[in-house]
């Protein structure tokens, strides 16, 4: 990733925006905006059907394995349906912050929050054709941080009110503006995001937003939420 050579040593005070520069921001260059889905926290039962329901509502680039509290044994054997029913859809399957897990079963990449590991020793773990995303919260910082480690993308958030984890962190919308000005590397907002809200983060500039309660808990079913979805993440 280029650009950010001896850039991460600036004081992060030094690095806040106008929170206006998002309005001033033009995404010149950059296509839509994709939707990467994140799963609830149960994802057993018949969850597989809900999957498929939302991928048949429309394009999805990326889905993220995220549950806790289970030993790798049984993640490896619940991810294994929704695994392979992402790779009947050409959604690139993401496991949330475990290498291992993700070595184990073969995903396509792995997210990972501040306290799951480098991303260097992901990238060694994983080879050169992994998805490696670090979640970088509000900070410009951790951010050119990620960049310079080897991450294939950022992520922002959490941009409003969320019931799925506990968040500290909430960034402006001038933040992604801020990075796409610079940086080639995709970024990700995320954080209640909802077909309502989600505009202004696409005119800020995010190339991907993470959704999960929005899908999963839209009353019309995860198809008709993924559709939804889809006219507000167009450019322009």
């Amino acid at each position: 990733m280029g650009g950010l050579n001896g850039e991460t040593e600036v004081d992060e005070d030094e690095l806040r925006l106008d929170p206006g520069f998002a309005a001033r921001f033009e995404a010149q260059g950059r296509g839509d905006c994709q939707l990467y889905l994140i799963s609830p926290a149960n994802v057993g039962g018949g969850f597989a059907d809900q999957l498929r329901a939302a991928l048949a509502g429309g394009p999805v680039a990326a889905f993220q394995f995220r549950v806790k509290d289970v030993d790798q044994h049984e993640a490896a054997r619940l991810a294994e349906p929704l695994q392979r029913i992402c790779a009947e859809h050409d959604v690139a399957f993401i496991v949330n912050d475990s290498a291992s897990l993700a070595k184990r079963i073969g995903a396509d990449g792995v997210h990972l929050g501040q306290q799951d590991g480098d991303p260097r020793e992901a990238r060694a773990l994983l080879g050169p054709s992994a998805q490696i995303g670090v979640t970088c919260h509000d900070s410009r910082h951790l951010a050119m941080e990620a960049g310079e480690a080897g991450a294939d993308y950022v992520a922002f958030g959490s941009f409003f009110p969320t019931t799925t984890k506990e968040v500290r962190h909430h960034p402006d919308p001038s933040i992604l503006s801020w990075w796409v000005t610079l940086f080639e590397l995709p970024c990700v907002a995320i954080g209640g995001i909802t077909p309502q809200n989600g505009r202004v983060l696409v005119e800020a500039g995010a190339d991907f937003l993470a959704v999960s309660n929005a899908v999963w808990g839209h009353s019309g079913g995860p198809g008709a939420a993924v559709a939804a979805f889809q006219e507000v993440m167009k450019r322009g």
